[in-house]
């Protein structure tokens, strides 16, 4: 375990310039939920993390759904949805909501109940979906550790980049998720599954650190400051839990303790075991792609995969059917 690196130091000189000194001081709280809000609450955040990069948005397509154009939306809507009506979705921790607006978008004959602490991001995410004149989408700014849903009300629950948010995942999963569902309910999940805290192994720093390698300079400028990325050291406990105390409180725990409860129905692997940490805070310079650059990004997949063959995925989409 790291308690703290030199990543950590880093990473405050960069949340001060990309983020200001407002966002700094409220991690300065002791309420540990006011500091997660604080990660959350932005409606517009200036940063420069790996999801912004199209060729791995491709890349997690190919992996997920077999094909590079179709995301995990449209896979749900023309295999899971395809022939089901009537559908009651809770979604927890939804943040803006994107991929449930997306999801209401697709499949008019469900109906998506959305939670989160953030009101903000919430009405930001009403105004979208009132905007696309969507009538099958409810949102709701609850504390979901506290509210109390109604037992057996729905038929799934959906999380995207939230479940890993959630301290001691079994007992969530049955206090809230499973008492939530119906009897024959599932689980669709698309998340972080790794270690807690980021406390990556070794050989994943390393497969990291020579990703790195494969990048010129030139693109290794960190987004908004003057200081250039020329190795990755870790994430420490303590920034991890000053900073967000939910951030992959208990991930580890997600896919041993949903096999335990679920039937597996479909689970894709999709990695971003080096790309999430190797291209943090300089993937705006990757957002246009030449030749150069894609030559650079085939040769951090091929990494990828190459650690991927002995390493387990940091990040799964998987459904799943509560187990009789």
């Amino acid at each position: 375990m790291r308690i703290l690196t030199i990543e950590d130091l880093k990473d405050i000189y960069i949340k001060f310039h990309q983020r200001g000194l407002p966002f700094l001081l409220s991690k300065l709280s002791f309420n540990s939920y006011k500091r997660t809000q604080s990660a959350f609450n932005e409606k517009e955040i200036q940063t420069s993390n790996f999801w912004i990069i199209p060729e791995v948005r491709k890349r997690w397509n190919k992996l997920i759904t077999g094909d590079e154009n179709t995301t995990y939306e449209e896979y749900l809507t023309n295999s899971f949805f395809k022939d089901k009506s009537n559908i009651k979705i809770l979604a927890l921790g939804t943040g803006v909501c994107s991929h449930e607006i997306r999801l209401a978008e697709l499949n008019p004959n469900i109906e998506i109940h959305c939670y989160d602490f953030s009101d903000e991001l919430l009405n930001k995410a009403k105004n979208i979906s009132d905007q696309k004149n969507l009538n099958n989408i409810y949102y709701f700014a609850e504390n979901v550790l506290t509210y109390s849903f109604k037992p057996e009300e729905y038929d799934i629950v959906f999380f995207h980049a939230s479940l890993h948010h959630f301290d001691n995942i079994p007992q969530f999963l049955n206090d809230v998720v499973i008492k939530s569902l119906k009897p024959d309910g599932y689980i669709i999940i698309n998340e972080f599954v790794g270690n807690n805290r980021l406390q990556y192994s070794k050989i994943q720093l390393q497969y990291i650190n020579k990703a790195l390698l494969e990048i010129p300079k030139k693109f290794r400028k960190i987004f908004k400051t003057e200081i250039y990325k020329n190795k990755y050291y870790g994430s420490g406990v303590i920034r991890m839990i000053v900073a967000d105390p939910s951030e992959c409180v208990d991930s580890k725990s997600i896919i041993p303790a949903i096999h335990q409860k679920f039937d597996i129905i479909d689970e894709k692997s999709y990695g971003n075991n080096i790309l999430q940490s190797a291209f943090k805070d300089i993937a705006h310079h990757f957002v246009d792609v030449d030749a150069e650059k894609k030559i650079i990004l085939e040769n951090v997949f091929a990494l990828e995969d190459e650690l991927l063959r002995n390493h387990p995925s940091d990040f799964v989409f998987g459904i799943y059917k509560l187990k009789k």
